[in-house]
C-alpha cells in the first residue's frame, strides 16, 4: 500500500466452498477498501456465514484466493506461511461471533478477555492491560465495576459489548462481524449498532458484517451483497439495492421488510 496506488484492504476471487457434495459458497467476489463496511444480507442457509468465515482466514475454501494488503506486505491468506497467517490474523484482524461462547472465555472475569488479546499481542504488564481493559469497558459501556465478573453474569447487549472491546483494543485494521444482534430486543439492538458505527469511525476500521436483518445493513454498510443458494445474486451501493432492487430475490427481501 505504499506509493500513490490505492490497492484494496482484502480481496476476494471466486471464493468457493464445498461441504462433500453441497454448496457452502460459490464463486464470491468483493473487494473491502479501507475504511469502508461491506454487509452482506440473506436468509438462514444462503452461504453467508460460510463466507465470511472463508474471507476471515478461518475457514480454508475449496476454491478461490483471499488476498489482504498487510503491514508485512500483500499476502494470499492461505498461501502464507503459518505463522505469518496467525500474526496478521491476531494483530491485524477481529471476529463478533453469533455465539457468545466462540468469542469470549465464559470463566474468565471481562478485564481478563480484554486483557488476553493484548497479552497475545505482546503486552506484559498487568497494572497497564487492567488500565486500558477498563478504559475500553468505559467505551463500550459496561461499567467499569463489572471488570472482574465473568461473561456468563452480563446480558445478552453487555456481552456483544464486550466481544466488540476485546476485538477492537488491538487496533485491528478490519473487523470480521457474524450476526452481531441476533437474538437482541429491538432497543438493544439499536443501542449496539450505535455504539458500533461510532467506534468503526473513531477508528477508521474497515468492516464486514454478515447479517439477516436489512435494517442493520441499511445503518452500517456502504455496500452490500445479497446471497442465496450460496451464490451472489445482487450487489452494489447499499441504498442502490435497498431502494432498487433488482433482482427478485432481493425485491422479496425488501417487500418483506416493509409489509412487516
Amino acid at each position: 500500500m505504499n506509493g500513490p496506488f490505492k490497492i484494496p484492504l482484502l480481496k476476494a476471487i471466486s471464493i468457493t466452498k464445498y461441504y462433500g457434495n453441497l454448496v457452502g459458497c460459490k464463486r464470491i467476489e468483493f473487494e473491502l477498501w479501507p475504511g469502508e463496511i461491506l454487509g452482506i444480507v440473506g436468509e438462514s442457509g444462503s452461504g453467508k456465514s460460510t463466507l465470511l468465515s472463508c474471507v476471515s482466514g478461518r475457514l480454508r475454501p475449496s476454491e478461490g484466493e483471499v488476498w489482504y494488503a498487510s503491514a508485512h506486505g500483500v499476502l494470499e491468506m492461505y498461501c502464507a506461511p503459518e505463522p505469518l497467517r496467525r500474526l496478521v490474523m491476531r494483530t491485524e484482524m477481529g471476529t463478533v461471533y453469533q455465539n457468545i461462547k466462540d468469542g469470549l472465555r465464559i470463566n474468565v472475569s471481562a478485564g481478563g478477555n480484554i486483557a488476553e488479546r493484548l497479552m497475545a499481542n505482546g503486552l506484559r504488564h498487568y497494572g497497564k492491560a487492567r488500565s486500558i481493559a477498563l478504559e475500553w469497558l468505559g467505551k463500550v459501556e459496561i461499567d467499569l465495576d463489572r471488570i472482574d465478573d465473568t461473561p456468563d453474569t452480563f446480558s445478552g447487549g453487555m456481552q456483544q459489548r464486550l466481544q466488540i472491546a476485546r476485538n477492537l483494543v488491538t487496533s485491528p485494521r478490519i473487523i470480521f462481524m457474524d450476526e452481531p444482534t441476533s437474538g437482541l430486543d429491538v432497543s438493544v439492538q439499536a443501542r449496539l449498532l450505535d455504539l458500533l458505527r461510532g467506534l468503526v469511525n473513531e477508528l477508521d476500521i474497515s468492516m464486514v458484517i454478515v447479517t439477516h436483518d436489512l435494517a442493520v445493513t441499511r445503518l452500517l454498510a456502504h455496500r452490500l451483497i445479497v446471497m442465496r443458494g450460496g451464490e451472489a445474486v445482487e450487489s452494489g451501493l447499499t441504498d442502490q439495492v435497498l431502494d432498487d432492487p433488482q433482482h427478485p430475490y432481493t425485491q422479496l427481501l425488501v417487500s418483506s421488510i416493509l409489509q412487516a
